[in-house]
Parts: C-alpha cells; sequence; structure tokens
C-alpha cells in the first residue's frame, strides 16, 4: 500500500509541476532544489550579522535581534520561495537581498539616522511600487525593451559576479597589499579544501553525475570537517565562524518571531518626504534591475527564454518578487528578492517549481536546528558558485541549431548546422554597453551598477550616432533614472533638503 500511495503522489506532483514537459524528472528537481538552498543557505546567518551589526564597533547596540533576523530570514524565504514555485512553476528561489540589507543597515539606520521600524516602513513602499509596475504592465514592458544583446550580457556579467563570489569567499583569491586581488596562497587548509571541492565538482560534472553541485558541497564539507578536527579545530576558529566544519554541540533553536510586524512609516516625520522618496527610488531602483537581471540570467539556461530572448510569461515572478519585497520589509528581514544561486538549482539540472518548493521547504527546519547549517564553511560552496559562474558565461558563445539544405549530396534533406550567436562586440552601442555591463558587475559586487553602466551608454551612443529611433522609449526612461541614481550621493552631499 505504500508503494501504490508513493507512486500517486509522486503522478500527482508530475500533473502538477508538468516534469516531463520541462525535460526533468522528480528526483532531480529535488535534488536541484537542496542544491539552491545549500548555496544560498549562507543568508541565514549573514543577513543576521548585517541586520545586528555583529562586530561592528560603535552600532553593537544598535542593531537587530540575531536570532529574531534569523528567523524572519528563513521565514520570508521558505514561505516567498515556495509562493514562487507554486504560482509560477520556475525554479527561482526568494531571500533577504545581499547589498539591499546593507543599504538598510548602514544607509538608512546608521547613516541616515533612522530606526530599523521606519528603515523596513521604506522597504515595504519600494516594494509596494514595484508591485504597481507590475500589475500595471510597466515593468514587463521594461524588460522586453531591452535589446537581446543586452540581456545576454546580463547573463555573463551575474555569471562572473557569482564566480567572483566563490573565487573571494573561498580564499583562493584574496585582497593583495599591492594590487586590489591577488592569488591566495595554497599553503592552507582553507585553500585547500576549496581545491578539493573544486577538483571533485569538476570530476563529477565532467563524468555528467547529474546531481555534481550538492554531492561537490557535501564532500566537500565532510573533508573540511575530517581536517578541522584533525588539526584540534584550528583552520575554523575565528570568531563568527565557530560552527564551520564541526557538529555543533546543541542543534536546537527555538524561533523568535519578534519582528514581525515591526515597521512604520514615520520616516516622512523624521527624514522628511524629499528624502524618504529619495531613498523609496534608490531601493526600487537596486531591487527592480537586481531582479531582471536575475531573472534573465537564470531563465536563459533553464529555458525559460525564447529565441528573441524574452522571459514567458514573466509577469508572474515578476509580482511575487515584488509581493516578497513588502513581506521581507514587513517581517523586518529587509527587502526580499530572487536570487542569483538560483542557478545552481538550475545548472544542476532543475527546471520546475518544484525546485522553488524543495528549496523552501528547507528554510523551515533551520527556524529550529539553524546551527546545522554553519557546519558548511563556504569553501565548500565555492566550486558551486564557480561552475554556475562559468555555464551562465557561456551564453557569450551561444549555440544555436539552424536547418539548412546540403545541396552538394543532392539528398534534399535538412541537416543540423550550430553556429555562434553571441554578442557583437564591434557594434560600438552593443559591444561597449555590453562590456560595461560585464565589467562593473563583479568589479563593484553590483548588478544594478552593471546595467546602469551599460543602459546610459547604450543610449548615449546610439543617440551620438544619430540613431535615436533604435532606442526603445523604456530604454530613455531607465537610463534616466539610472543617471539620477548615481547622482543621488552627491545630490544629498550638495541639497540639505534631499
Amino acid at each position: 500500500m505504500s508503494t501504490v500511495a508513493a507512486r500517486m503522489q509522486e503522478s500527482a506532483l508530475a500533473r502538477r509541476f508538468r516534469f516531463e514537459e520541462h525535460g526533468t524528472t522528480l528526483g532531480r528537481d529535488t535534488i536541484a532544489g537542496a542544491t539552491t538552498f545549500i548555496v544560498m543557505s549562507y543568508i541565514i546567518f549573514v543577513n543576521p550579522a548585517i541586520l545586528s551589526f555583529a562586530g561592528v564597533q560603535g552600532l553593537e547596540d544598535a542593531g537587530l535581534p540575531f536570532d529574531a533576523v534569523l528567523a524572519s530570514t528563513c521565514l520570508v524565504a521558505g514561505v516567498m520561495t515556495i509562493a514562487m514555485g507554486l504560482f509560477t512553476n520556475k525554479a527561482f528561489a526568494i531571500a533577504p537581498g545581499l547589498g539591499l540589507n546593507a543599504v538598510v543597515a548602514f544607509g538608512l539606520v546608521a547613516g541616515a539616522g533612522l530606526g530599523f521600524p521606519e528603515a523596513m516602513g521604506i522597504v515595504i513602499m519600494e516594494g509596494a511600487l514595484v508591485t504597481a509596475l507590475v500589475l500595471t504592465g510597466v515593468r514587463e514592458k521594461i524588460m522586453t525593451a531591452i535589446p537581446l544583446e543586452l540581456k545576454k550580457a546580463i547573463a555573463i556579467g551575474i555569471g562572473l559576479f557569482i564566480a567572483f563570489i566563490g573565487l573571494y569567499n573561498s580564499g583562493i583569491v584574496v585582497r593583495g597589499p599591492a594590487t586590489p586581488v591577488e592569488l591566495g596562497r595554497f599553503t592552507t587548509w582553507p585553500i585547500a579544501i576549496a581545491l578539493f571541492g573544486l577538483v571533485v565538482t569538476i570530476v563529477l560534472r565532467a563524468i555528467r553525475f547529474r546531481g555534481d553541485l550538492l554531492l561537490g558541497i557535501l564532500a566537500t564539507t565532510v573533508f573540511a570537517t575530517i581536517v578541522n578536527w584533525a588539526t584540534d579545530y584550528s583552520v575554523y576558529s575565528t570568531p563568527g565562524s565557530e560552527g564551520w566544519a564541526r557538529w555543533p554541540s546543541d542543534i536546537f533553536q527555538s524561533p523568535n518571531f519578534s519582528l514581525v510586524g515591526e515597521f512604520s512609516f514615520d520616516s516622512f516625520a523624521t527624514l522628511g518626504v524629499i528624502s524618504t522618496l529619495v531613498w523609496v527610488f534608490a531601493l526600487f531602483l537596486a531591487d527592480f534591475f537586481d531582479t531582471m537581471g536575475t531573472l534573465v540570467g537564470v531563465g536563459k539556461p533553464a529555458g525559460y527564454l525564447n529565441e528573441k530572448g524574452e522571459f514567458r510569461d514573466i509577469r508572474k515572478p515578476l509580482l511575487v518578487d515584488s509581493v516578497a519585497a513588502m513581506a521581507g520589509g514587513a517581517a523586518s528581514a529587509s527587502s526580499a528578492t530572487t536570487y542569483i544561486e538560483s542557478g545552481a538549482g538550475v545548472a544542476a539540472g532543475g527546471r520546475t517549481g518544484w525546485v522553488s518548493v524543495v528549496t523552501g521547504l528547507l528554510f523551515f527546519p533551520f527556524l529550529f536546528i539553524a546551527p546545522l547549517i554553519g557546519m558548511v564553511p563556504p569553501q565548500a560552496t565555492a566550486a558551486a558558485l564557480i561552475i554556475v559562474g562559468w555555464l551562465m558565461i557561456t551564453t557569450l558563445t551561444d549555440v544555436e541549431e539552424e536547418a539548412e539544405r546540403e545541396e552538394r549530396t543532392g539528398s534534399g534533406e535538412a541537416v543540423g548546422r550550430r553556429k555562434l550567436a553571441g554578442i557583437d562586440f564591434h557594434d560600438l552601442a552593443i559591444g561597449l554597453a555590453a562590456a560595461f555591463v560585464i565589467m562593473i558587475m563583479p568589479f563593484t559586487y553590483s548588478i544594478t551598477n552593471g546595467i546602469g553602466f551599460g543602459f546610459i551608454t547604450y543610449t548615449l551612443v546610439r543617440v551620438a550616432q544619430g540613431q535615436a529611433s533604435k532606442v526603445h522609449p523604456f530604454m530613455y526612461v531607465a537610463s534616466a533614472a539610472f543617471v539620477l541614481y548615481f547622482l543621488v550621493p552627491l545630490l544629498q552631499d550638495t541639497f540639505d533638503w534631499i
């Protein structure tokens, strides 16, 4: 009876998520969901560390309670990621956004002097603005107005960004004394652990093992734990990382939901109307284009984009993402957004919303056993991020299948021919704009900055070439918005009322 029940359940899931139609299976998408979770699970600890000002001298008492932020982070990520899977049937995960949480903590609270409830109120307003644009179709029109080559450049830039995160967080690339970055010294255990994971993952990828990213992460974590134990826990002993590569002494922790609903709109009285609206606008642009870049960058290898680079039925994921921003503010977890680490699950073969459901469900146990995820060191996820980065960079040399008649044989049959369909870097408007997108993202650690430089460059060059009519009206609007976005710090330093 249990076997029959299991088959009926699997059949119901197959009908709901259409695995066969998307070229995947229940097992493959389950592994992909777990892979996405493990790769992005760092946010469970990083977000509370940022919003609690952990280790920041002078601000220790100004932050939110660490355990309460952790609970809000898991709650928002779990609920909204499951909603993404059920509502869109797409393999995207959602969690409080890195960068956005830093703006809230260090820009709004530490810099502008707001309390966290007021700061979270601004996050909610930003999310409401994005939601309004989704419901009116404006956000979708902006995405379709972007040239295909720039969409490819966004995917490539995100790929480099992801790879750089993996390289830097693992210690393979480090800050240099004379240069911004340099190669780490291959004489330390963390580097050896990272290289072990990279070798294992590459070999698994080479033999076409479907769960290569997940197995690579788990194998590296086991190896790191053994090394840490054999060296008397000297490998991972720095403050803030006591849980890495060791079994926690106490795995149970009751969730603290005290921050849920702790927000207000008193910033209009504290900062003034103009300053509040400027901050809403700044967060709006960052959230808006981070999500756009992620949907395009992850959606392409997942097969969600058509031959013109247009995302099929994009309004649904955009709507869930915008509601997630408001949910993040309402729970004091900061603005939640679609995660670029979703690419890890896609790279593992995930294609349907079941990937998101699995990822979302895995957040809930950590409301109670959060210390377990601390076992996974950054070196264990480095290989997955690097491989995902490589997969997204392959967009540069997209291969399209084209049928042509083989006249020499006289057979009259169509045969397959492969051609490259990448970015024309000889076209100044497309090539330079794409180059800025690709370079600025990893160099500034910001998807939004890269997209902004690319949009402005493309629009400027087309106008200078006398080809202003080739630029979609929404590209002019977006470029103007980015100019204002980049000028916000100057305007704030110049005018006291902003």
